[in-house]
């Protein structure tokens, strides 16, 4: 069995100190990819060397997250499109990208240009776009409706909306990336889970954040991302194996990554 976390910053402090040994613990469940959103300038650099040391089991991504959108996020996106230029080679997503309206709406307006200026990079680029989006999923719906381009595409990750939304995303031409939310009690997720198609589900962690229970409130491992696996197969009424079959080829096919 082969799973793929498609959004791990893995590269993170949180994992400073004991990172090899869980990339090897999540080895040992069958967990042996990794996808690399960036944040902002500051983490460009440890996500790199993580990628360089760990060649064909992390992968890199490059955007900037919406809370780090700040003042001066014209800048920020300088750099982190020359760094992506450094590095395009290897490089699956522009990512992690979108909108926040959860913890701070100062620069909301900042916010989407950022995002529109990152999806245009997309187009060019011809990669596909990681969507953060709390508390923000309709407006974000409804700019990519507006944009209206079929180049664009990508994953929602962290989905946690309702089936409603979750067909809107899916007609876009977008997958849904499913963490530890869909383990807890009142996420609802048990409702909307069980309507998606599994050609549109992407498996991630969003570690070290969100971990599922029962480590709930704890740092999120690499290795916690079967339990999410058990869990949507659950819902699903499918087996184990076969969530895995169908979740590796999805993550292959937007990401293009090659099967192993």
């Amino acid at each position: 069995m082969s799973l793929i976390d498609t959004h791990i910053h893995l590269y993170a402090d949180e994992f400073y100190s004991d990172r090899e040994a869980l990339i090897a613990a999540a080895a040992s469940k069958g967990i042996n990819r990794f996808l690399l959103p960036n944040i902002d300038k500051d983490s460009i650099e440890g996500m790199l060397a993580l990628c360089s040391s760990h060649k064909n089991a992390c992968y890199p991504m490059f955007g900037l997250h919406p809370c780090s959108v700040k003042e001066d996020f014209e800048e920020q996106l300088s750099i982190i499109r020359s760094s992506y230029e450094e590095n395009k080679k290897n490089t699956v997503a522009i990512g992690e990208i979108g909108l926040d309206f959860y913890w701070d709406l100062t620069y909301k307006k900042e916010q989407e240009l950022a995002f529109r200026n990152q999806v245009d990079w997309a187009i060019e680029m011809d990669l596909p776009v990681v969507i953060h989006s709390r508390n923000s999923t309709n407006e974000l719906i409804g700019i990519l409706k507006e944009i209206n381009n079929p180049r664009v595409h990508g994953v929602f990750h962290c989905f946690s909306g309702d089936l409603s939304q979750a067909n809107e995303i899916i007609k876009l031409g977008f997958y849904l990336g499913i963490g530890g939310v869909v383990t807890f009690k009142n996420s609802g997720m048990d409702k909307v889970v069980p309507h998606l198609p599994i050609d549109r589900i992407l498996l991630e962690t969003d570690g070290p954040y969100l971990a599922p229970v029962p480590f709930r409130g704890k740092r999120n491992e690499p290795a916690y991302l079967k339990l999410i696996a058990e869990k949507i197969a659950e819902l699903k009424n499918i087996s184990l194996a076969d969530l895995a079959i169908a979740t590796t080829y999805n993550a292959e096919q937007l990401f293009k990554l090659k099967s192993v």
